[in-house]
């Protein structure tokens, strides 16, 4: 029976902005523009042309031209010594897919604190009589609340019950609903943040240029990391995505429709978020102080007080965490669909693989659900990973030959291509430049004890250390090495998907 497939070519595209666009773009990027301003911009569009889209390409042509899992379509083209780094990818993939799906919980969390403001409290009298109150409400949920448990596992098994119907009846359909809806959020967020008093300067701000920021280590890795998470380079999605393409798709279109309408949402996510900021603090200096301290919750306490101080803002509030958890299932999806993918290869019908794979995502999720600790050692770890994935990815291709690659995978069936020596440059300069930033990161300590703790044992339970990193990617590599060949037979033979 043949795999199925996207019905049209606006079924990809829909389907390549769903897997682009997710909470990353809406909690993560503004952050992220708000530490650094205008430097980290125009890092994060260099490493979009530079990292993103060259993998992104990449990817996609080796799941068009195999049709099957990640870790069938990609030993298939690695060759069977190394699926241990197909298997990496799929882990480190499903690594973060565990963690964010609490994300989505959060969202769920908010979107219900909206409806709780806008039909029984007033949410600017609550945060008349406790200035914290918002922040309070963030700690209440990201530690162990039970109401927030509940539903991040709900989210998930929405996500299986809209894939279990398969690829054009599930996974197409909702992106036809989720994106365009998503968009139109967006639109009206950033039209209401810039029309707030001093708006237009957090917009001035998030476009200045201060190159002091450019000799900061950690921006290089941040810009490039949220590239890759953002895009989804690296993480193998596009390859799961474009195994239901039909052969004559278009490959480099797609990829740069993805790629640039995931910045567009990003760019806007930041337009709404950081005039906010401005609009609300007593001054510039005490915004610009702030952004800087590069809170994790911004976008969960800015934009309730933001909308708290606005006439209707009971109603906007909703509509903003409408599109952020519009946003956060929708990137959830294709994570999910991953994993299914693959365990239909190991020889489970659909229905079986998605409640394996809702089950796998809410039993270890649960750790993050509990404890924002061990989120933010799992995005630590499995972000940074994003970055060794893709030299799995830029190394097969190099394998095969970066020129060759390109003109007989990826140039083949595009109407629309880029130059040879733009894409082979890239390939190149990939692998150099994941390794010294990979080096880079990890030297600069960002725990008080990176490898050793002071009674010198091994600190892998440290939240920021290397030492939990390098474990934690050892075991994966290790286990994917000693079973190499195993995994290789399992998951390249021909099963009805």
């Amino acid at each position: 029976m043949a795999k199925e497939q996207f019905s049209n070519r606006w079924g990809i595209i829909l389907a390549s902005l769903a897997m682009a666009i997710g909470a990353g773009n809406l909690w993560r990027f503004p952050r992220l523009a708000g530490q650094y301003g205008g430097s980290f911009l125009m890092l994060w569009i260099l490493f979009l042309l530079i990292w993103s889209i060259p993998l992104l390409l990449s990817e996609f042509s080796i799941g068009k031209k195999y049709h099957h899992g990640l870790i069938g379509s990609y030993a298939r083209f690695a060759g069977r010594s190394f699926t241990w780094a197909g298997f990496f990818i799929t882990i480190c993939t499903l690594g973060i897919a565990f963690y964010y799906s609490v994300v989505t919980g959060w969202a769920l969390r908010y979107l219900g604190f909206a409806f709780e403001h806008l039909l029984f409290t007033d949410l600017s009298a609550e945060i008349s009589r406790d200035r914290d109150y918002l922040e309070k409400f963030w700690q209440q949920i990201s530690h162990g609340d039970v109401i927030t448990i509940l539903l991040y596992i709900a989210a998930v098994f929405l996500g299986m019950v809209v894939l279990v119907k398969g690829i054009r009846r599930g996974l197409e359909v909702a992106n036809k609903i989720l994106i365009p809806t998503l968009f139109i959020l967006l639109l009206v967020i950033t039209a209401i943040a810039l029309n707030m008093e001093n708006g237009t300067r957090g917009l001035e701000y998030m476009f200045a240029i201060d190159v002091r920021h450019f000799k900061d280590p950690k921006i290089w890795i941040e810009a490039l990391s949220q590239s890759a998470w953002s895009t989804g380079a690296g993480w193998g999605l596009m390859m799961t995505i474009s195994s239901y393409t039909r052969s004559q798709e278009d490959v480099t279109l797609n990829t740069f429709i993805g790629a640039f309408g995931n910045n567009t949402a990003s760019l806007m996510a930041g337009m709404a978020i950081l005039p906010s900021v401005f609009a609300l603090a007593k001054s510039e200096e005490a915004a610009i102080s702030y952004l800087q301290q590069g809170n994790q919750a911004l976008t969960f306490t800015v934009i309730p007080e933001l909308f708290a101080r606005v006439p209707g803002g009971n109603w906007l509030s909703l509509i903003f965490f409408t599109a952020f958890f519009l946003a956060a299932f929708s990137s959830l999806l294709p994570m999910l669909e991953l994993f299914i993918s693959n365990l239909c290869e190991m020889g489970f019908d659909r229905h079986s693989a998605a409640l394996r794979a809702g089950l796998f995502c809410v039993i270890f999720g649960f750790p993050s659900a509990y404890s924002l600790e061990i989120f933010s050692n799992q995005d630590w770890v499995w972000g940074l990973g994003l970055i060794l994935t893709g030299l799995f990815v830029v190394g097969a291709v190099l394998k095969h030959g970066a020129k060759r690659f390109k003109r007989s995978l990826i140039d083949s069936d595009s109407d629309f291509r880029v130059w040879d020596s733009y894409y082979v440059i890239c390939m190149f300069i990939n692998v150099p430049l994941a390794l010294f930033l990979i080096y880079w990161w990890m030297s600069q300590g960002y725990s008080a004890y990176p490898w050793w703790n002071k009674e010198g044992i091994w600190n892998f339970l440290d939240v920021y250390s290397n030492a939990t990193i390098v474990t934690q990617w050892g075991l994966v590599l290790l286990v994917g090495i000693i079973f190499n060949r195993l995994i290789y037979e399992r998951f390249t033979k021909d099963q009805l998907l």
